[in-house]
């Protein structure tokens, strides 16, 4: 990640922020305090920098194009009860990964007839927590009707729903650094990668290592969601652009038979 003159104040607030949790007074013993890996200081600071701003159904249209076009297109090269496998990267708190979930089960007639692996990755550890409990404010519903809500989750108290635990406990939830590639290759390859809005945060050599282990990560065929403001053509060459009638995404060019 990268953080430009101009996001300063942000930096500075943020470290002051955990030096005042860790009782440090001066950056320099809180600087000793970072370094002493036994006391887990650096994922703390890692997560006080990232941005999880998300709700469900967020950028529909490509969950449209996932089960119009996508899975059509990878199903294609199955067989029924063959694994189709999702990667949520960042998944932040949940909601993509579930919204995945409700909207493959809503609107893709074939969603029984494989076996349908969803993944939510994040590096922020507080924000996968928060994704595993499936607890969700009102903000984070607003897409949803309300009988979604009703059908996928259940109500607590101050205005809060947890996910039904079927569907909470259908998806798995991994920390994964993605310019890391013996983090990102751990989790295998998937047939369709949601990546979106993250490489805005990076620079240009470490939006290069993330689209390489993101290519890697997908198997031969299979698609890359970015977001709406993000392009893969300006980022990496080995990726095909593939326009659908819902959205732009990018496929790993399928292998030349020999």
């Amino acid at each position: 990640m990268v953080f430009t003159e101009a996001k300063r104040y942000f930096v500075e607030r943020r470290i002051m922020e955990r030096m005042a949790a860790t009782s440090t007074l001066r950056f320099s013993d809180y600087f000793a305090h970072l370094r002493d890996e036994t006391r887990g200081e650096v994922e703390q600071l890692i997560n006080a920098f990232t941005v999880n701003e998300t709700y469900f159904y967020r950028e529909d249209h490509q969950l449209e194009c996932l089960s119009k076009d996508l899975l059509r297109e990878r199903a294609s090269v199955k067989s029924p009860g063959d694994t189709i496998r999702i990667w949520s990267a960042p998944c932040s708190t949940g909601e993509e990964p579930y919204s995945i979930a409700i909207w493959l089960l809503e609107n893709w007639a074939q969603v029984d007839a494989y076996n349908i692996e969803i993944v939510g990755s994040d590096i922020d550890t507080r924000v996968l927590e928060a994704a595993a409990d499936g607890v969700f404010g009102k903000r984070a519903l607003m897409r949803l009707s309300p009988e979604l809500i009703g059908r996928y989750f259940h109500a607590l108290d101050d205005e809060r729903w947890q996910i039904l635990d079927d569907l909470r406990l259908s998806v798995r939830y991994s920390r994964v650094n993605l310019i890391e590639s013996r983090e990102t290759r751990i989790e295998g390859k998937f047939d369709v990668i949601f990546c979106r809005n993250v490489l805005i945060y990076f620079d240009d050599e470490s939006r290069r290592v993330a689209a390489e282990n993101l290519y890697d990560s997908l198997l031969p065929g299979g698609y890359i969601c970015l977001g709406h403001t993000e392009s893969m053509s300006r980022i990496s060459p080995l990726f095909d652009v593939c326009r659908f009638s819902d959205a732009i995404v990018y496929r790993r060019p399928q292998e030349k038979k020999p």
